[in-house]
């Protein structure tokens, strides 16, 4: 199962710059739930409002209704499993404590 969430977030990274001020896609995530997997990518912006990948897959599943993540994996540019930031304290906030954050 990993190595299926790892694909699904490999499949979405698209590191490009978009603007003079914002870069996006050189960090992707996916995570699963019982029911669907959902992805995200990071955006980064010059003055630091931009968010992380993680992050935007969490947003995407809160988007369809569900709330309770099973697994999460991040990969960087370099298609290598990142560690994630903040992720694990986010999670635990949301009343998921454990779920698996590869």
């Amino acid at each position: 199962e990993f190595a299926e969430l790892y694909q699904k977030a490999v499949e979405v990274l698209d590191p490009r710059q978009v603007s003079e001020n914002v870069e996006t896609g050189g960090v992707a995530a996916a995570l699963v739930t019982d029911k669907e997997v959902y992805r995200g990518v990071c955006i980064d912006t010059a003055c630091s409002l931009g968010f992380c990948a993680e992050h935007a897959a969490i947003a995407a599943m809160f988007t369809a209704g569900e709330n309770r993540v099973e697994k999460i994996v991040a990969v960087g540019w370099d298609k290598r499993v990142m560690a994630p930031s903040q992720v694990q304290g986010f999670l635990m906030q949301l009343g998921n404590p454990d779920a698996q954050v590869l």
